[in-house]
């Protein structure tokens, strides 16, 4: 059995939704409440694919990397996979190519689930598909931990494990290949058969 699990980090170890929230609020901007369950902040904003293009890259190149807040359980099962499992963790993230919010980024984490279960970071830039960072993992059957739903089918594509962590937005998808699970418990338990 293979030891390794790729992952997500926005929507599926850290609660960046809810940041980038209080950051667009403290500068004015208002949820459209007709498109809350979004995942399009443009539509979720009412504002311009530019805009939204830039509020995100702003947020995402911020100090805020480094004081995300955890998303639900993750913290707790992250640690339960590699302590007492064994795993470690490769993150995938379309994050920056900034090097210092990657910087921050990390340290993050580390403070979250500590110093050993990620090993390797792979960072895209903000809103760029993964196509070239998962290659390498091409056919290795990998449990890939995603929200979004056309990267869980790339990793489809790809020969991995893919399952969505649930959010408004992908909780009306349907496909027989890929799970959706409301938390890192129930992810454990369908998922690791230990």
């Amino acid at each position: 059995m293979n030891k390794i699990i790729l992952t997500d980090c926005d929507g599926v170890l850290l609660n960046w939704e809810g940041a980038f929230t209080d950051w667009m609020s403290q500068r004015g901007f208002k949820v459209d409440e007709n498109n809350r369950r979004e995942y399009n902040m443009g539509k979720r904003y009412g504002i311009s694919s530019e805009e939204k293009d830039y509020a995100v890259r702003a947020f995402n190149e911020s100090a805020w990397m480094r004081h995300l807040n955890p998303l639900r359980d993750a913290i707790y099962y992250v640690d339960l996979l590699h302590r007492k499992h064994g795993f470690t963790f490769h993150m995938c993230t379309s994050l920056t190519t900034d090097e210092y919010a990657q910087k921050l980024r990390i340290e993050n984490i580390e403070r979250l689930f500590g110093k050993t279960a990620f090993t390797k970071y792979i960072f895209c830039d903000t809103g760029a598909n993964k196509d070239e960072a998962l290659e390498p993992y091409r056919d290795s059957g990998y449990l890939w931990v995603e929200d979004k739903i056309e990267n869980a089918e790339l990793g489809l594509r790809l020969g991995l494990d893919p399952v969505l962590i649930h959010h408004p937005w992908n909780a009306n998808y349907n496909n027989d290949h890929i799970s959706i699970y409301a938390n890192w418990k129930q992810l454990y338990e369908a998922e690791i058969s230990i």
